[in-house]
This record gives C-alpha cells, sequence and structure tokens, in this order.
C-alpha cells in the first residue's frame, strides 16, 4: 500500500475536522442537524475568492507567492475578511430563519427541513453568482518534499496542516478557559437554566454561528487552495462532517477533529483499497456502525 496515502488522509481529515466543529457545536448548542453548515464551506472559499481577486486587480504585488507557497498577501487577507463574512452571512440566515422558527418553538423536524431548504438555497444562489466553473486561488505549481517513510508534502498542505491544529487548540481554549465558553457549556447542557442563572443565551447562540461558520470558512479556504473551488464543494464534504461529528461526540471539540482525521484516513486508505469511486460510501459506513455500536461517539456521554 502507498504510504502517502497517510498524508493525503491527515490533509483531507484536517479539513473534515475543522467543518465538524461547527457541526457538533451546533448540534450541542441548538439541538437539530444543520444541513446547510457545508454550504458556509463553499461561501467561505468564495468569499476570500472575490476579495483576494479585489485585492490583485488594487495591487499585484499581493498576488506574488509569499516564500514556498503558492498565494500571496492576497490570499491570508482575504481568508481573514472570508471568515468576518462568513459568519455575518449566519447570523443573517438565522435571523431569517432558525430564529424565527426558535420563536415559534419549532420542532426539531421543521429545523431540520428548514436546514435543507436553506442549503439548497444557498447553493443555488451561489452557483448563480459564480457559475459552476471550477476556480483556483492559485495556479502555480508546487512540489511535494520528502519527509521520510515515502510521504510527500507540498508546502501548502504542510501549513494548511499546521493551521488546523493551531485553530483546534484555540477553540478547546476558548469553550475550556473563557467566560463564553463557559456560557457555551452551560447552555449545551440546560438552555432553560442557563436563562435563569443569568447567562445571556441569544449572546452565545450568535456566537456558535460566528464560531461554526468561522471555521467552516477556512475548511472551504484549505480545500479551495488544496483543491479547487466550486459550489457543490461544501455539499460533497456535508457527509463526512456529519460522521466525523457523531463519531467524535456531539459537543467534544478534540473529539471532532479527532474524528475528521479517522474518516479522512478511511476515505484515503479505502481509495488504494477498492478505488475511487466508492470512497463517497466510507463515510456513510462510519456513520452507521457509530450509530450501531457506539450512538455517543468517542468523547460523547451516553444520555
Amino acid at each position: 500500500m502507498n504510504p502517502q496515502a497517510l498524508m493525503d488522509g491527515l490533509i483531507t481529515g484536517s479539513m473534515i475536522g475543522l467543518g465538524a466543529i461547527g457541526v457538533t457545536l451546533t448540534y450541542s448548542i441548538l439541538r437539530f442537524a444543520n444541513f446547510a453548515h457545508g454550504e458556509f464551506i463553499s461561501w467561505g472559499a468564495y468569499f476570500a475568492l472575490a476579495v483576494s481577486s479585489a485585492l490583485g486587480y488594487l495591487s499585484g504585488g499581493l498576488l506574488t507567492p509569499i516564500g514556498p507557497f503558492s498565494f500571496g498577501w492576497s490570499l491570508p487577507i482575504s481568508a481573514v475578511v472570508a471568515v468576518a463574512l462568513t459568519g455575518g452571512l449566519a447570523l443573517v440566515v438565522d435571523a431569517l430563519l432558525f430564529g424565527r422558527l426558535r420563536a415559534q418553538r419549532g420542532t426539531v423536524i421543521i429545523m431540520v427541513m428548514a436546514s435543507f431548504g436553506a442549503a439548497l438555497t444557498l447553493r443555488s444562489l451561489l452557483e448563480f453568482i459564480f457559475t459552476s466553473k471550477p476556480a483556483y486561488y492559485s495556479k502555480a505549481l508546487q512540489i511535494a518534499l520528502p519527509l521520510g517513510g515515502g510521504l510527500r508534502a507540498t508546502p501548502d498542505q504542510m501549513l494548511s496542516l499546521g493551521l488546523a491544529v493551531v485553530l483546534v487548540v484555540a477553540v478547546h481554549l476558548l469553550l475550556t478557559r473563557t467566560a463564553i465558553g463557559r456560557s457555551m457549556r452551560a447552555v449545551s447542557e440546560n438552555q432553560q437554566l442557563s436563562g435563569v442563572v443569568g447567562i445571556d443565551v441569544r449572546k452565545v447562540v450568535r456566537t456558535v454561528w460566528v464560531l461554526g461558520a468561522g471555521l467552516a470558512c477556512v475548511a472551504g479556504v484549505m480545500a479551495g487552495l488544496l483543491v479547487q473551488i466550486r459550489p457543490y464543494m461544501g455539499f460533497d464534504l456535508l457527509l463526512p462532517l456529519f460522521a466525523a461529528a457523531i463519531l467524535g461526540g456531539i459537543g467534544s471539540v478534540p473529539g471532532a477533529m479527532l474524528a475528521g482525521l479517522i474518516v479522512g484516513l478511511a476515505e484515503a486508505f479505502a481509495v488504494q483499497l477498492v478505488g475511487a469511486e466508492w470512497r463517497a460510501a466510507v463515510a456513510f459506513v462510519i456513520l452507521v456502525l457509530v450509530l450501531l455500536v457506539r450512538p455517543q461517539g468517542l468523547f460523547g456521554r451516553p444520555e
């Protein structure tokens, strides 16, 4: 078996893990599966593309590659802007749709079906604005560097892995060492009681939307940088995201990232063993097995 599958799985798993964190936080706080979360990945990638293209038009020097990487300063700057824009988009969707349903005490199935509708709307709007033609942040070619043991990776890939690790640690510290993080954990345990003791539940909900959408945006930028940007890129990652969120345990940030790496590695080795046409089935098999064997996931608690 080609050992390069290990590196490919880690890279894919890091993107899945970042997206799964948003899924697990949304579910633990709002108590419904948000199927529109994948579209935040796509919108984040296209937001960064639009801002990067505008910066490059204003100053061509921003497109000059930074050191060994394939992109210039326009991409890091546009990624920060895209995170803010994607967080704003999530707040708008919540205000127009999910917030109103919560105010009307909509049931879980209504929220889930509404998220399906939101996903279709966001995807169609994205395809209408940017067309379905694939796009790229940079078309510069990179040579994969040997890492030992038959593994190779490009500078862009190593940067993406390092960024994923930093973000997971940062989110974990946010949840465990800050006041808003403690409030989020309290609301996930009991939303009504949290409101009684003085926690601003609305602020917590807004924070969850912004945080989850921001991480999805970063995952989209990573996917666009390493592969390509397409309107359906978030939809293609949706099943692996939910498989990782459930495998890691709802509410567990480290669990979501670890499970994302497991799903990514499983997909990569499945390509080596049975062919690329079965890659999409791997996440589904993992999801079914977890629900049958350990529904609470690796780090979750049985209810």
